[in-house]
């Protein structure tokens, strides 16, 4: 089955809506930025702090297999795509995509925050070699699928062959969101765990 062809033209359709990207990165980057700056306030240090703690203790290190957490984050990852794709349904229902990116970008922001002023050097490795780069490949998907839903929107018929493409869109986004998450299941196998978590 060639998956070449569907990846490229889904990948022509996302790009082909640029201004809906640049504002889409505009408004995550206003909320990546208000979560580092909002960080000393108690009550947004402790909810960031829980997030990295947990990010830390059940992917870094946890004893779990390297297969789950990949399952687990794919599954993860899979609930924030139904939720952008949701948004192509009705011009309505945009605010689902939108509201999915701010709130991941936020908690990007926070988690950044906390690995480098809380936990200094080992967060920054952490940073660098494991959340940085998943967290980033995940996003440039997410965003392409934000930009398919927002040209979508005006024009779904709720009819047989649209609903078709769009869970055509999404086992191809979910594929490669699979895909992503293998990569960091690798990264966490060299980097964090030991050889006997693979399985």
């Amino acid at each position: 089955m060639d998956l070449i062809s569907p990846i490229r033209e889904l990948c022509s359709r996302a790009l082909s809506q640029k201004i809906i990207l640049i504002c889409l990165f505009a408004l995550t980057l206003c909320s990546t930025v208000c979560a580092i700056i909002f960080l000393k306030t108690p009550a947004f240090f402790d909810y960031h702090l829980k997030i990295c703690d947990r990010f830390l203790d059940r992917v870094c290190y946890s004893d779990r297999s390297v297969v789950v957490i990949c399952f687990e984050r794919a599954a993860g990852c899979a609930f924030y795509l139904l939720l952008i794709l949701l948004g192509g349904l009705h011009p309505a229902a945009l605010v689902l995509p939108s509201c999915a990116l701010v709130f991941r970008a936020y908690n990007f922001g926070g988690m950044l925050a906390i690995l480098f002023s809380v936990y200094k050097f080992s967060g920054a490795i952490v940073a660098f070699t494991l959340y940085l780069p998943i967290h980033l490949l995940l996003d440039v998907l997410l965003f392409a699928a934000a930009s398919i839903s927002f040209s979508r929107a005006f024009c779904f018929r709720f009819c047989t062959s649209d609903f078709k493409e769009l869970l055509l869109d999404f086992l191809l986004f979910l594929l490669l969101v699979f895909a992503v998450c293998v990569v960091e299941a690798i990264l966490l196998g060299v980097f964090f765990h030991p050889l006997g978590n693979l399985v």
